[in-house]
This record gives structure tokens, sequence and C-alpha cells, in this order.
């Protein structure tokens, strides 16, 4: 317990140097930033949405060098086909007996981070390829199965404005992503510290915080941040009422959603609270840790009916009411 004690402490400086790192490169997007790193130390993969501009990219590529972690993006459009992420079988001769024979060429997945870029302008099929690479952390290709990388960290993009001849994934592919990251507009002051930084001569040195075998140790110690009981119902009690069949679910979720969130999201919260926790300095998981991760693991796994679209309220509209009528319980 005392090793874990010190590996949480090592988790919260590691954090907060990381932070300071992307903070040279990344103006601003402090809970998006933050967002990713719980999706990192969970060891579960993140879905961003935001329009083209706001450095997604770049705020993925410069993680990944600060995290000493192989990188790769895919820029999906609608004739990528599934062997262009996973590879394929290619015949190869041997020069010395003249024998043909297949050889797997590994593809883009097999890296430590990948960027899937504007996901949802692929058709299903390649989606498909991606998102059952990420749930089974492992690629099949004829009769051999090659295990991915570790760690293996995915983050899809989505641009939220073009939507013809898109292909958005379906609520039960987006189920299979942690978190999915809204990136907003920077304020004022925060635009024109980019417009300064970017448009000079000056380059920001990195180095790297983490390596990739401290994160695969740190990810183990967040399954062992313990969760108390009150916690655990504090979680239930959003997760269920975002059920309209569900008894304690309120009035306006009856009238606003058509589909509420599975056990899936429970299980992202508390681990998500549970990373929150350590990159804090907690050894343990709090109602609030939960609460601030609402939004983010509720939103995609929530679907809106023709009242809210009329209406003009969100799935985020939705999670709020919730969050704010629900009391955080006290350990006993």
């Amino acid at each position: 317990m005392s090793d874990d004690i010190q590996t949480a402490q090592r988790v919260a400086e590691a954090n907060e140097k990381l932070k300071t790192a992307l903070g040279q490169v990344i103006v601003g997007q402090k809970d998006v930033v933050e967002q990713l790193l719980i999706g990192l130390f969970a060891n579960q993969h993140c879905f961003m949405v935001g329009v083209p501009g706001l450095a997604k990219t770049l705020m993925v590529s410069t993680l990944s060098r600060l995290l000493d972690m192989s990188f790769k993006r895919i820029q999906f459009t609608p004739d990528l086909m599934p062997s262009d992420i996973t590879g394929t079988d290619v015949m190869q001769e041997d020069p010395e007996t003249g024998r043909r024979l297949f050889e797997f060429a590994h593809g883009p997945i097999f890296t430590n981070m990948l960027l899937a870029d504007e996901i949802n302008r692929c058709p299903p099929k390649t989606q498909a390829a991606l998102l059952e690479a990420m749930q089974e952390r492992q690629v099949t290709a004829g009769n051999k199965t090659y295990p991915l990388s570790k760690p293996f960290f995915v983050l899809a993009t989505q641009n939220p404005i073009e939507q013809e001849g898109t292909y958005p994934l379906p609520e039960a592919q987006l189920d299979r992503f942690m978190l999915s990251i809204h990136v907003e507009y920077p304020d004022r002051n925060e635009e024109r510290d980019i417009l300064k930084a970017t448009t000079g001569a000056g380059e920001v040195d990195l180095s790297p915080i983490l390596h990739a075998e401290e994160i695969l140790e740190l990810q183990q110690v967040v399954r062992r941040v313990p969760v108390g009981d009150h916690v655990f119902e504090y979680t239930l009690d959003l997760v269920r009422q975002t059920r309209p069949a569900d008894a304690s679910s309120p009035q306006e979720v009856k009238d606003w959603l058509e589909v509420g969130a599975g056990p899936r999201a429970g299980q992202n919260l508390v681990l998500g609270a549970k990373a929150r926790a350590l990159m804090h300095g907690r050894m343990y998981a709090t109602c609030e840790d939960v609460a601030h991760l609402a939004a983010p693991v509720l939103r995609h796994r929530l679907v809106t009916n023709f009242n809210a679209e009329s209406e003009g309220v969100s799935a985020d509209d939705v999670i709020q009411r919730i969050v704010d009528r629900t009391p955080k319980r006290n350990e006993d």
C-alpha cells in the first residue's frame, strides 16, 4: 500500500509536469488535456468532437512526445479499407529458395497512440475494423492473431459541422469510447496568446516525462485505487436515472431521452474517478470525481428524442439536471 501511495504521488507530479509542458504548446484547453490524461491512465480510448483548427492533432502528437510513445495518424476517407488500418498479408518471394510466402505487413494501428482523424468519414465496415481492434487489443489476419502495442490508446475525432457524405458512429460503437471530449473555441485572451505563439520563429523543445513501461505500471495502480460503497451507489444513482424506463428517472428524462446509458457507463465513471483521484494526489476516489466526469462519460451514450430536439435540449443539458438533482452520498 505504501508503494501505491508513492506511485499516486508520482502520478500527481507527472500530471502537473505534463500539463505544464503541454501548456508551452497548447494554449488553454485545460479540461480537454485532463480528460485525455484520464483516458490514458485508465487505459481507455477517447472520442473528441470539435471544429477544425482547434489543435486536436497537435495536442495528441505533443502528448505522444511527452510520453515517449510511438504516434501515428490515420486520415479517414470514404475509400479507406479495413486492411489500410490493420494491415494485410503480402506475397513475398524468398531470394534463396524462390518460394513465395505470405508475410503480414503491419498497418498503422500497430502503435502506442493512434489518432483516428474524422472517423465518421469512412464507411461502417472500416469503422468496425478499428473498433474491434480497440476492444480486443489484437488484429486477426488469416489464421494468425497479432497483439497490439502496449500501451495502446486511440483518440478518434469527428467534425460536428460537415455531415454530408459521412457515416456517424452508431451508439453501440460510440459506447466503446470511455470519454466524449468536446473541444470548444478559446476565449479572447487565449486566442490572442495563440496568435502570438504560432506566428513567431521560436520552437519549443520537449523532453519525455513518462515512458511506456511507466504508463503501464500507472495503469495498474489506477485499478487498485479503493472506492467506497457510497461512490458506487452515487454512480448508480446517476447512470440509472438516464434510463427512461427506470423508476428513479425524473420526468425530464422520460420526456427527452429515448435511450439511456448502459452498465459500461458506470464502469467508465468509476475508472475515470480512480484516475482523476491519482492525478490529484489522492489514493481514493470521491463522488466529486464521478460528478466531474458525468458529462464526458455519459453524453455520447444518451439518445435524445424529437421532443428534446424541438425544445433545443441537448444530452449535456439532461446530464447537468441529473447531476444537480442527485445528492452526493457520504461515507457511512
